[in-house]
């Protein structure tokens, strides 16, 4: 009687096994963990998978206990409490190799992650600024643009959605933005999962024109996707044991789509994240191959994410002088501003964002560029203004019509590094172009988006742009005339002397006593010399 008892014990033993392994199954095709030692995603599966065994295995000897009517006295083995406390003895381990590997005992290592190259020259190393290779538009404008020329496709629209990943790519020497279509929702998945998704959108970031290209064979494996054709799902199965980034839709010279997706390595368990490869998959086939970072095909723009960079950068600018120092001293501690903006340049995007001290909110120590397929990353030393300080310039000079300025692009114009934005509506449209000195953000032109990027340009150089170059002149006039005008959203003063010289003056360079001045007044001045109208440059 009891070997039978004990038969049955361990048959239902083995059940819970077969049960704990369903589960597994399920749990892993539904979540898809990478089977890495190396992510927390891993352990909270296997320990979630353990809890289950351990669940149904102590069940299972209670109901033996019960079996052989002994309950009431039954205590559980010395056994079954080394397996309960295998759980927090684990998570004890991981915590304590993580604070091991962590910049407490580790700094240098996290300081070291990516190279920064200081000492180059902007002027030098950055090209002219070329309006044609100038992404113009941000990525919620873009959104726009995409939306509305999705509406067009009445035979597309009930059908599928855009996807709002509109990836910032250079195709064949275009600065392009590119999304996919998506399924909209599972029914729709399966009314069109035969034919897959016929297409894309590519939105001109300069121009603003926009396409959606027809492929001739669908694309089926996509984030929207379900079951074996899902994006994450087939990846999961096709590299079991790799840690996935975030994908990427990039297009081929030939207007290829592709899932561009880089593939990461810690230390410890979730730490000091690295890219060391990209699996690059053919949404139309399914075919995948995983290239190291040294042989990612040049059409590639992006291996490493943004956000990555950023963290990065950090780490070199905190970690630098060592931990405590990062704490207590913060001696050369310097950290990324909030936001970045992409640069076009040979062929590559390169992420570009400020340095600022960690005790200063309010400007910039330069700046760095990093190249989004290969991590070279320069720094350059150029005090200005800080981004957001630039944007609030802009907005400051349209301020009764309360539009909001973009993030800036970073530009060389006329051999200055210049900042770049657009001043949007309360729809998301474009209505003026901004122009801003980095090192002094007074120095600040507007103008009409209708009258095109380039006069954009040429007003920036003929109010502000130049006046570093030029020979000034000090003297004292008194004043005949005077009159004030607004030129592109720019108040400037229009002062004739008793010697019938004329002059100009923008409201920039002397706010308080500008509006005030008046017929009769003596003023000294700087301006420059050799123009029918001398344009003042200070007021004394």
């Amino acid at each position: 009687m009891k070997d039978k008892k004990e038969k049955k014990f361990n048959k239902r033993q083995i059940i819970n096994v077969l049960i704990t392994l369903v589960i597994a199954f399920l749990i892993f095709y539904i979540f898809l963990p990478p089977l890495n030692i190396r992510t927390m995603e891993f352990w909270m599966y296997i320990i979630f998978i353990y809890i289950v065994y351990l669940l149904l295995s102590i069940s299972s000897f209670f109901g033996y206990a019960a079996i052989k009517g002994d309950i009431k006295s039954i205590k559980l083995s010395k056994t079954y409490k080394i397996m309960i406390g295998v759980v927090p003895g684990l998570l004890l381990l991981i915590l304590v190799v993580n604070i091991i590997l962590s910049p407490m005992f580790c700094s240098g290592s996290y300081a070291s992650r990516i190279e920064i190259v200081e000492g180059k020259k902007f002027e030098e190393e950055v090209k002219e600024v070329d309006f044609n290779k100038v992404p113009l538009l941000d990525k919620e404008s873009t959104k726009k643009i995409g939306d509305r020329v999705m509406g067009e496709m009445t035979d597309l629209v009930s059908q599928f959605t855009v996807s709002d990943l509109y990836t910032q790519i250079n195709y064949n020497n275009n600065i392009v933005r590119v999304t996919p279509l998506e399924y909209d929702g599972m029914i729709k998945y399966f009314t069109n999962r035969g034919k897959g998704i016929t297409g894309y959108i590519i939105v001109d970031s300069v121009t603003g024109k926009a396409e959606l290209v027809r492929l001739e064979k669908g694309m089926k494996y996509m984030p929207s996707a379900m079951f074996s054709e899902n994006l994450y799902r087939k990846l999961r199965f096709d590299y079991p044991t790799e840690i996935f980034g975030d994908e990427n839709f990039e297009l081929d010279n030939e207007g290829n789509p592709y899932w561009v997706v880089p593939t990461i390595k810690y230390s410890g368990v979730g730490l000091k994240e690295e890219i060391d490869g990209v699996v690059i998959l053919d949404p139309i086939t399914g075919e995948s191959k995983k290239y190291s970072v040294d042989e990612v095909p040049t059409w590639v723009d992006h291996v490493y994410s943004a956000d990555l960079i950023m963290e990065q950068v950090n780490d070199w600018g905190k970690y630098r002088g060592g931990f405590l120092n990062s704490i207590f001293g913060q001696k050369n501690v310097v950290a990324t501003t909030e936001g970045y903006n992409y640069l076009i340049q040979d062929d590559d995007v390169y992420l570009y964002t400020g340095i600022t001290s960690v005790a200063s909110d309010e400007s910039n120590l330069g700046f760095i560029l990093t190249n989004m397929r290969t991590k070279e990353t320069n720094y350059y030393l150029i005090p200005g203004a800080e981004e957001f300080s630039a944007m609030a310039s802009a907005e400051g000079q349209v301020q009764q019509m309360k539009y909001t300025a973009t993030f800036p692009l970073l530009i060389n114009l006329n051999g200055k590094a210049t900042y770049l934005m657009s001043l949007k509506d309360n729809a998301g449209l474009v209505k003026m172009y901004a122009f801003v000195d980095v090192q002094n953000y007074q120095k600040v032109v507007v103008t009409d988006a209708n009258d095109g990027i380039e006069k954009a340009k040429d007003n920036y150089l003929k109010n502000a742009g130049n006046d570093t170059k030029k020979v000034l002149t000090t003297e004292k006039i008194r004043i005949k005339t005077i009159t004030s005008t607004m030129i592109d959203g720019n108040t400037y003063y229009y002062i004739e002397s008793y010697d019938n010289i004329k002059y100009r003056a923008s409201i920039k360079i002397d706010e308080e006593r500008l509006p005030f001045l008046k017929v009769g007044d003596t003023i000294t001045i700087h301006h420059n010399d050799g123009t029918k109208i001398k344009e003042i440059s200070k007021i004394e």
